[in-house]
């Protein structure tokens, strides 16, 4: 009698184990998938959102999201690269709160999201170069900003009136994609608004335009600088062997003492002549990630990352240095 007393007890007492073990693996199963899935547990460290950046930034922006997910692990984000026309639609579209652009809203686009009651914070976190490339092949690596902006017009449209020792032929202008931010640049800042298609191409990205500017002699090609200014990245070592970087100068006789290339030290006061800022413009109502990941752009660590990626930090990074003094 007792002996099948104690079985059942026993038996009970194993399943009430299986039960609590059970209980306890499911809620840390749940409790990550609220975690990580949940809207309400979007927070400056944690959470998933989407950002959409102009791809001309691509590089940057892969870094910065690589190390930030790397220091916060609960973070996922989906990346959109897009021509920077379709990132400002998407912005208005409320499709994302997050975008990286080469210029910030203006004041009628300001006034549309303060008709919504929201109020986007636009932080400058880099200052970026067009870099005008050409083939392994060519000789001509000295151009003006005139005799740009008279290619662009159409008023150039062969290489020996550039420099009349050339025998490259016609002047075949390539950018990564029509509606892109070095597009926009060049039509604004550079033509005053007008823009002749003749002998002007879009392809689709600027590592498109790499590939065809290096098989091609006679192309000019825009690309940004970030996309060949690392020189600890292996991919960006490769492009280097692929093209030439073409000098820009302001100056109405161009030489080698007056022209520059998109290096970081020229694009300090602007003295290559096709620089352009990059603005984060943050549209999210309240602290959340879109926010933790652009305060972590703008803080020192992110301006550091911006600093290896060949381009030109917004804000300086410090170094704090230590000097004993032994007596």
């Amino acid at each position: 009698m007792v002996y099948s007393e104690v079985i059942p007890w026993c038996l009970n007492r194993k399943v009430m184990k299986q039960i609590r073990l059970l209980f306890f693996v499911a809620l840390i199963v749940g409790g990550c998938r609220f975690f990580k899935g949940d809207p309400y547990r979007n927070t400056p460290t944690t959470g998933i959102t989407a950002i959409t950046t102009d791809e001309t930034f691509r590089p940057i922006i892969e870094s910065e999201l690589d190390v930030f997910k790397a220091i916060y692990g609960y973070t996922e984000f989906k990346a959109n690269y897009v021509p920077e026309s379709a990132a400002f639609d998407q912005l208005f579209n409320g499709n994302v709160q997050l975008i990286i652009a080469s210029r910030p809203l203006n004041p009628n686009e300001l006034s549309i999201f303060r008709q919504k009651k929201i109020f986007p914070r636009q932080t400058k976190i880099a200052v970026d170069a067009i870099a005008l490339i050409v083939s392994p092949q060519s000789t001509d690596t000295i151009i003006t900003v005139n005799q740009i902006r008279d290619i662009l017009k159409g008023k150039i449209t062969h290489w020996n009136q550039i420099n009349p020792h050339s025998k490259m032929g016609d002047i075949k202008a390539v950018f990564d994609n029509e509606k892109s931010s070095i597009v926009n640049f060049l039509v604004d800042s550079i033509c005053g608004g007008k823009f002749v298609k003749t002998n002007l191409f879009a392809l689709e990205y600027n590592r498109d335009v790499i590939d065809y500017t290096s098989s091609h002699p006679g192309v000019l090609g825009f690309i940004g600088a970030s996309w060949i200014s690392n020189n600890t990245d292996s991919l960006h070592l490769t492009f280097h062997k692929k093209i030439k970087v073409v000098s820009v100068s302001d100056n109405l006789h161009p030489d080698s003492e007056n022209s520059y290339k998109p290096y970081q030290a020229y694009m300090v006061d602007h003295i290559y002549p096709l620089t352009r800022d990059i603005y984060m413009i943050n549209a999210e109502p309240r602290n959340g990630l879109v926010t933790g990941f652009s305060s972590f752009v703008a803080s020192d660590k992110g301006q550091r990352i911006i600093l290896k990626s060949g381009v030109l930090p917004a804000i300086a990074p410090t170094r704090v240095i230590n000097i004993r003094k032994d007596f």
